[in-house]
């Protein structure tokens, strides 16, 4: 199907935000679109010669992009010329017969070189990891070097951004061939910052229960379009560890002293009178255990996975392989055996075999720089279950784009002298 021309009106909006914002970021913020789109209809407006409207001051790097995409369209013109004249002067049955000494006629491509999808084919169903948004929590972009920035206004930013990178991907990119049964949202803890620190409730965007009150209108929101999109929506949850009530973690009614276990409650009851088809699984411990077809799933938060600390080299791996082991030692011995663990707390994403670690919406703070740890992106994770296959497609969601750099060619390599 043929993409439906962009809007003019769309196109002059584009480049009228970039002028008022001085950034693709917030140009797309400020219109409220994601930054893709935002690219896109940028790069479009620039090749159709667009200017910002009477009133606005054009930005330096705003002439540099037009300029860059004018010489870019020239580079392209320039080759296909190029190339339609070597086609008029040396045809490929001559460089078959007189170069390569072949014969003039092309084999035929084998019939299995493409094997055209089955009808209904399953591509299993998509698994978004939702954990570690610490919500309420502010960072500041002067002091992490300004790899990074959060607070409230970001944090419902990067939400949209997730739910819509979300539906793309999992509906129109890696799954188009067949009908998706519905889709699995873990929540994995520390949905809230807490004022389990000092430092924490004297920098805190809000108070407690007004940041709570903000982020349950959030997750309602995010449920209900994805159960709109997707159909079900099964939502397995677990506490993590900033979210709690208490200044020590506790052993003894540890989900019941949490905000998080609350934030499960309040959503499973209100979804529980709506029209969506949104199921919780609310763990009261530590775990959750689900299935998906026969691949059986452990979620816990992380932090009471029985291994502590990190290594300078690889970071949280040791703890975290340590941690795996030692929880389907105590799972088997239980009978509750688990195929794959999914864990956040470390706010790393890394896919391993058997498990799946999680970053964070909040993304690279204060606290990692002081400690050293290496700077990673917002993250949050999606993949798809096969029916037979298990785990398949991870696809760590970036929620802010990287440091610009210059362009690049897609792939480039040292070339003999």
């Amino acid at each position: 199907m043929a993409q439906k021309p962009l809007d003019p009106e769309q196109l002059q909006a584009a480049v009228d935000a970039y002028a008022e914002n001085g950034s693709q970021t917030k140009g797309a913020a400020a219109l409220g679109i994601p930054v893709p789109t935002f690219k896109n209809r940028l790069l479009a407006a620039n090749r159709k010669g667009y200017t910002p409207s009477a009133g606005l001051t054009e930005a330096p790097q705003i002439k540099a992009d037009r300029e860059r995409v004018r010489l870019e369209d020239e580079v392209r013109r320039l080759k296909a010329e190029i190339q339609d004249v070597r086609r008029h002067n040396i045809t490929t049955g001559e460089v078959r017969e007189t170069i390569l000494g072949l014969a003039a006629t092309p084999p035929s491509p084998p019939k299995w070189l493409v094997r055209k999808p089955r009808k209904k084919q399953s591509h299993g169903v998509p698994t978004l990891f939702c954990s570690d948004w610490h919500w309420g929590e502010v960072v500041a972009h002067e002091q992490v070097d300004g790899y990074n920035e959060f607070n409230l206004e970001i944090g419902h930013r990067r939400v949209r951004h997730l739910v819509d990178t979300t539906v793309l991907l999992a509906k129109h990119c890696l799954a188009d061939w067949g009908t998706l049964p519905g889709i699995v949202v873990p929540l994995g803890g520390d949905m809230l910052s807490g004022d389990i620190h000092e430092e924490l409730s004297e920098t805190n965007e809000q108070p407690m229960m007004a940041a709570f009150l903000d982020l349950y209108g959030v997750l309602i929101w995010m449920l209900e379009t994805l159960a709109e999109e997707f159909g079900k929506v099964f939502v397995p949850c677990v506490v993590g560890n900033h979210s709690r009530l208490t200044r020590k973690p506790r052993a003894k009614s540890r989900a019941y002293t949490s905000f998080d276990w609350l934030m499960y409650s309040l959503l499973d009851k209100h979804f529980a009178t709506t029209k969506y088809d949104v199921t919780f699984l609310v763990s009261d411990g530590t775990d959750a255990y689900f299935r998906i077809y026969n691949h059986r799933y452990l979620l816990t938060h992380g932090d009471a996975i029985g291994a502590k600390g990190g290594d300078g080299m690889i970071g949280p791996l040791g703890p975290i392989t340590r941690g795996d082991f030692k929880v389907r030692r105590v799972s088997a011995a239980l009978g509750q055996e688990y195929d794959s663990l999914l864990i956040g707390h470390f706010h790393r994403h890394m896919t391993l075999r058997g498990m799946i670690c999680n970053g964070s919406l909040k993304g690279w703070d204060e606290y990692a720089k002081v400690n050293r740890f290496p700077p990673e992106l917002p993250i949050q994770s999606l993949h798809f279950t096969h029916p037979q296959w298990g785990p398949i497609w991870p696809n760590p969601i970036f929620l802010e784009d990287p440091v610009e750099r210059k362009p690049a060619e897609w792939v480039s390599w040292q070339k003999p002298d």
